[in-house]
């Protein structure tokens, strides 16, 4: 299993610019749970006594038992003092200084002041509980690491075409159909779920309901009118994103055209209100490895994606027609996207004569 961690996770300590060595990122705690604070040390000119204080606003500091010759005053409270004439023996207590949070939260945070003379430093602490791993078997074949699943709506010959073009190249791999039509129709076959949903929900109410029936890693979102082709390769897209933990999306074209985009959210303030840019076929830049494939905001309805990234981004349930787009761009900040124009899905070019206009609703009681 692939684990990713952020540069903003790794614990980076201050040189003594200032007499003051402390971890200035990267210092994390769990909630109530005291923590050594790594990295502390004085490195000062010589004097007769060294006096160094520490303070927090959310927790408290405590110490190991000092030397005899190190006094110290508020261990146990949010202000620490810590005294010596002798340096070796200040710097191994401030090696036993630990950081508790007083109150509990799941992801927060606090500043630690550290002073010593006229110099003065801060540093953030990360109050996290980290969050459960969603783990998955990933088999070794196709068919234990990708779920292919489908909206459909009243196109059940289109529908039937393309899982017929599915089954040419995954015999057996799992479809599942999340189906909002007005007048239903059976649809059955070997690894094949079929979900009938109230009628005319929409394509966000869809996608939560059959994604939260997928039980791979990954799943494939196709629309019920593609048909799979011998370019539709869903193990290289696998490798895409096996090798990009942090991907949580990738795109790929239908019928060789791209239907990408950018989005770029400038927040507001107290005076003025944020600005939201979506711009149509931008590109960010190439995903590092992978000639043909960029970084993007948005997709096409032909991806491939992280079962357990589906919560990244809102699904507005409200929203019917637009929703694709909403979602992607209500995921800006939060979704990692790329799209690859290598990987090919077909389209069926004409509306199967057998699938008639949806009957209208009466709104009537």
């Amino acid at each position: 299993m692939n684990r990713t961690t952020s540069v903003l996770s790794e614990l980076l300590l201050a040189t003594p610019n200032t007499p003051l060595q402390y971890p200035f990122q990267g210092f994390h705690v769990l909630p109530l749970t005291p923590t050594f604070i790594p990295g502390l040390k004085l490195f000062p000119e010589q004097r007769k006594s060294y006096r160094v204080t520490l303070q927090v606003s959310k927790g408290v500091l405590t110490t190991e038992t000092p030397p005899a010759d190190v006094d110290v005053l508020g261990d146990g409270e949010s202000v620490l003092i810590i005294e010596s004439k002798n340096l070796n023996n200040l710097n191994y207590v401030l090696t036993t200084v630990s950081y508790q949070s007083t109150t509990y939260h799941v992801h927060t945070g606090d500043l630690v002041t550290f002073s010593y003379e006229n110099h003065e430093v801060v540093f953030p602490v990360t109050i996290k509980l980290p969050k459960v791993p969603v783990l998955f078997d990933m088999g070794k074949d196709i068919n234990s690491q990708v779920t292919i699943t489908i909206k459909t709506f009243i196109r059940y010959n289109n529908l039937r075409i393309l899982i017929k073009s599915i089954r040419e190249f995954y015999p057996n791999i799992t479809i599942i159909i999340a189906d909002d039509s007005i007048e239903t129709q059976p649809v059955t076959g070997e690894n094949i779920l079929h979900y009938i949903m109230p009628p005319a929900k929409g394509w966000l109410a869809a996608r939560t309901m059959v994604v939260s029936q997928v039980m791979t890693k990954y799943y494939l979102w196709v629309d019920d009118d593609y048909e799979f082709t011998e370019k539709t390769k869903i193990e290289k897209m696998v490798e895409v994103m096996e090798a990009n933990p942090e991907l949580d999306m990738l795109g790929g074209s239908v019928r060789g055209n791209l239907y990408n985009f950018s989005v770029i959210y400038e927040e507001g303030n107290e005076i003025e209100e944020g600005c939201l840019y979506r711009k149509i076929g931008e590109l960010f830049q190439p995903l590092p490895g992978f000639p043909g494939c960029y970084l993007v905001s948005g997709v096409v309805n032909f991806f491939l994606a992280r079962t357990d990234s589906l919560q990244k981004s809102r699904c507005d349930l409200k929203l019917r027609r637009l929703a694709h787009a909403v979602y992607f761009i209500d995921g800006a900040g939060s979704l990692m996207v790329a799209s690859c124009h290598d990987f090919i899905i077909g389209h069926q070019s004409n509306k199967s004569q057998e699938d008639k206009a949806p009957p209208q609703i009466s709104m009537k009681k």
